[in-house]
């Protein structure tokens, strides 16, 4: 039995796996990793496995269906988003057309969500597969009846989708692969880089699922269920060793947790075994501003460079109204924390979020001044299908399309799906983009915050990622 693990193709570089599926105005490109952990079980199975990224080979259909036609795999195994799924079913179908022999097995957050509308408007699929996949996949391989199998969604033979019940979400981390090794196998890392990481970098997981309820994050929302479970610290810190020894290339391992500083004494414990072993990573993670300073000094000790936090709003209604449970004053204390230690934020403002108007996306400007970032994303609020701001907007009558056909611009970047009250879709977009330009192109940051961070080691990374930026805003201006 061969299984393909397919990163389908798309017009443009797009990282299905992140959080906002979208052609980066930065240059970034995430790993497939739930595909590769997929993988990576499989293959624990003795399942003969291959992983093909299409985005970084830069395949179009044909180079997908010939790569399919020499691998010539029993089943096909790939994600979809909301933004491409539309594409993605084109692409699919086309597949099952010229292969119609191969069972197409399809997962990721919107097949999570609406799996019988993926069923219905994508015959090639065979099998839907909800929340995390790893172990679901292999389940179906070795089947001979799957409606026994959780986690699946199908249709039966008189054609009538039908819904298995749910799949146990994933206790035992330590039990997976270390997706590393799966990347080293049979990806490219020099293909996939972060505006705010060093390159080459690398992506790996400490735990999987976020129990804090911000109403507009979609992952926790769908394949996790809010249950934050961790893998052992001695499990963990193998991966990053194993790393540093043998991928000495990796300038950069990014922790990709929902919020990898949940438990704040397994992260200290996490530093004090990273120091004990007397490994020297560099690496940078997602957090929340309620991270205490004892536990940020910990971090940069043990080699922490950079803290992605998700700031959204300065207003504190908005917090709020968005279940963030965290205050302004403490996001000021952690940005005082993080210059004090020498840490560098990439600090993220969400504007027409749930309680925002023009005078609360106002504030956010200003508090992004206070706390004033290294780099910093101002972005409109997506309603992703299955989180809280979707069923709000919805509800409201404020979401303008459910065409998921026009969630990407012709530039392929997410188009602003809401019209507020207060503000039509196209004037958050300009709103957003002028916050953009106001906070980067201001004299403060250019010779406070950039030209007096800048070191050699940073000089490649601040430069890709500022080319791709103001080439983006050539673009709208066009």
């Amino acid at each position: 039995m061969k299984v393909l693990f397919l990163n389908l193709p798309y017009t443009f570089e797009i990282s299905r796996s992140s959080r906002w599926p979208e052609k980066t105005k930065s240059g970034t490109l995430y790993y497939p990793y739930y595909l590769s952990y997929a993988a990576g079980v499989c293959q624990a199975n003795n399942i003969k496995v291959n992983l093909v990224d299409c985005i970084t080979k830069k395949y179009g259909l044909k180079d997908t269906l010939r790569e399919i036609s020499n691998y010539e795999p029993d089943y096909i195994v790939c994600e979809t988003t909301t933004p491409t799924c539309t594409y993605d079913y084109q692409t699919l179908n086309k597949i099952k057309e010229n292969h119609p022999n191969i069972k197409i097995i399809l997962g990721g957050t919107h097949a999570t969500i609406l799996p019988r509308d993926v069923l219905d408007k994508c015959r090639g699929v065979s099998y839907v597969v909800r929340k995390e996949y790893d172990y679901i996949v292999p389940e179906i391989l070795f089947s001979d009846d799957i409606s026994k199998v959780k986690g699946v969604s199908y249709r039966d033979n008189n054609g009538d989708v039908v819904h298995n019940e749910d799949a146990p979400i994933i206790d035992d981390l330590d039990a997976l692969p270390m997706v590393s090794k799966i990347y080293e196998q049979f990806l490219n890392i020099d293909d996939y880089s972060y505006a705010f990481a060093q390159k080459p970098m690398i992506q790996i997981v400490s735990a999987r699922g976020c129990p804090n309820q911000c109403n507009f994050c979609s992952y926790p929302s769908t394949m996790g269920n809010r249950l934050f479970r961790a893998r052992s610290v001695s499990n963990f810190v193998d991966e990053i060793e194993y790393i540093c020894n043998n991928m000495k290339e990796i300038k950069e391992i990014f922790i990709e947790d929902d919020t990898f500083t949940v438990d704040k004494k397994r992260v200290e414990d996490i530093c004090d075994e990273i120091i004990r072993r007397g490994l020297k990573p560099t690496w940078s993670c997602n957090t929340r501003a309620d991270l205490p300073f004892k536990t940020m000094e910990k971090m940069k000790k043990a080699g922490c460079r950079l803290l992605v936090v998700g700031y959204e709003s300065g207003s504190e209604e908005v917090l709020k109204e968005t279940k963030k449970n965290i205050t302004s004053e403490q996001s000021l204390e952690f940005a005082k924390n993080t210059k004090k230690l020498k840490i560098k934020v990439f600090g993220c403002f969400m504007i027409g979020l749930k309680g925002d108007n023009l005078q609360t996306i106002n504030q956010t400007y200003e508090f992004a001044k206070k706390v004033y970032p290294d780099m910093c994303f101002f972005q409109q609020a997506v309603p992703f299908p299955g989180t809280e701001f979707y069923s709000w907007v919805k509800d409201n009558r404020y979401l303008i399309t459910e065409d998921y056909s026009k969630w990407l611009n012709k530039d392929g970047y997410l188009n602003c799906l809401v019209d507020y009250p207060y503000a039509t879709h196209e004037e958050i977009e300009k709103i957003r983009d002028g916050l953009m330009s106001k906070y980067y192109f201001s004299f403060t940051y250019i010779f406070k915050t950039f030209l007096a961070n800048l070191d050699y080691r940073e000089l490649k990374r601040v430069f890709r990622g500022g080319f791709n930026y103001i080439g983006y805003r050539l673009k709208k201006k066009l």
